[in-house]
């Protein structure tokens, strides 16, 4: 089944599993990070590899565009069966609420890791740096930052409808709308959607351009580009919730864009360092230009790329996936503290490093699935985090679509 045969009503089941998997590589995306040539992690490994930053690098660029891309379609398809009110009751419950309610519990294990760490290190507690000081532009907001900036995007939708319902009511800004959609899906896409992109990243004062879109993790206020580069893709998925005919022509545009990817996406890994990253910000204008445009236009091209496929071959109905996606939301909230833990056992075996990866990936993914079957898909928790609980005696079948 392609996109096009959906209605307004069914589960997009590949867009799901995208999201999904979004969430779940993210797994791998922190593991990977202890065994980069340089060392940017508090978890060092002996075993050091180009090829640990080159897949850091593959991920970082389209995953959580992607997702913010879906997050956008899937709250706007919220926003027009709920109401306002609705929306926001859900969206505190789902999104609010697990980041008040689990970022001590995270924070306080990646402190219990580093204390760990630095205590089979010999340090001791002279040995360590003065504590920082905390205000709101020096928040540690750890890998929950995503349900901050989902907060930031929610708000600005709720203010651009009423907006848009105020100014527009003979409907012409949003038929504007549907036809920048329309224009914005194909080749030329990435490229007017990387432009902005590009300029917000040349005017970040330290941008590292290896690690692409600065990641918000330290703040109230996430940076300007974060907010263009992940506003943007949040953006689209609500453009795209209005014109669901247009998920027919991704699928066929996926294969131009994966190749754009391919080769703005390797200009940009060689402008900002090739093989061995240069983590320090960029100081020269022309060449951090050149980057920024190189990173705008592979970050939307493999935004969309991957969309596409993902709805050209992820469309039917999977249990494993449906599971899967279910249960990448718990995951991705319990297993920073815990790929931090697994590295530091790891981090002296003789072994060598995409072993040592793949020990840690699934290891923790072990943990988390077990722990999400055993006391969160079955119970409240279930309902609370993926908007309905799984009775344990029930037989899996096809549900309607829950949004986010």
């Amino acid at each position: 089944m392609t996109a096009s045969a959906f209605d307004q009503t069914e589960r997009l089941h590949g867009l799901d599993g995208l999201r999904g998997a979004a969430l779940l590589l993210g797994v791998v995306l922190h593991a990977s990070l202890s065994f980069f040539p340089a060392q940017i992690w508090i978890v060092a490994d002996d075993q050091k590899s180009v090829w640990a930053s080159g897949l850091f690098f593959v991920i970082h660029l389209f995953r959580m565009g992607s997702f913010f891309l879906i997050a956008g379609l899937f709250a706007h398809m919220m926003l027009k069966r709920r109401g306002v009110m609705g929306f926001i009751k859900d969206r505190m419950i789902r999104i609010a609420g697990p980041l008040a309610a689990f970022w001590f519990p995270v924070m306080a294990g990646i402190v219990a890791v580093l204390v760990w760490n630095a205590s089979l290190m010999g340090l001791t507690a002279a040995d360590a740096p003065p504590p920082p000081k905390y205000n709101w532009t020096n928040i540690p907001l750890t890998h929950l930052w995503f349900l901050w900036v989902l907060l930031w995007f929610y708000a600005a939708l709720l203010i651009g409808r009423a907006v848009v319902a105020r100014l527009d009511r003979a409907g012409r800004l949003g038929r504007g709308l549907d036809r920048l959609a329309g224009g914005l899906i194909g080749p030329w896409g990435p490229l007017v959607l990387g432009a902005p992109l590009a300029l917000a990243l040349w005017f970040e004062p330290n941008w590292i351009a290896f690690f692409g879109i600065p990641t918000p993790d330290a703040g109230l206020v996430p940076e300007t580009s974060a907010l263009v580069g992940f506003g943007l893709a949040f953006g689209m998925g609500v453009l795209l919730d209005r014109r669901r005919d247009l998920l027919k022509r991704m699928e066929i545009w996926a294969p131009v864009w994966l190749g754009l990817a391919l080769g703005a996406g390797t200009t940009a890994l060689m402008l900002s360092g090739g093989p061995t990253p240069v983590l320090t910000p960029m100081t020269d204008p022309a060449s951090k230009a050149m980057t920024a445009a190189a990173f705008g236009v592979a970050t939307y091209a493999s935004m969309f790329a991957v969309v596409g496929l993902a709805l050209r071959f992820w469309s039917g109905h999977s249990a494993l996936r449906r599971y899967l996606a279910d249960a990448s939301y718990w995951v991705y909230i319990l297993h920073l503290p815990l790929v931090m833990a697994a590295q530091v056992v790891v981090k002296d075996w003789p072994l060598v490093w995409p072993l040592k990866l793949a020990i840690v990936v699934v290891g923790v993914m072990a943990v988390c699935l077990a722990s999400y079957e055993l006391t969160v898909r079955h119970g409240f928790m279930g309902r609370w985090l993926n908007g309905r609980r799984v009775p344990w005696r029930k037989a899996r079948v096809g549900v309607p679509l829950v949004a986010e």
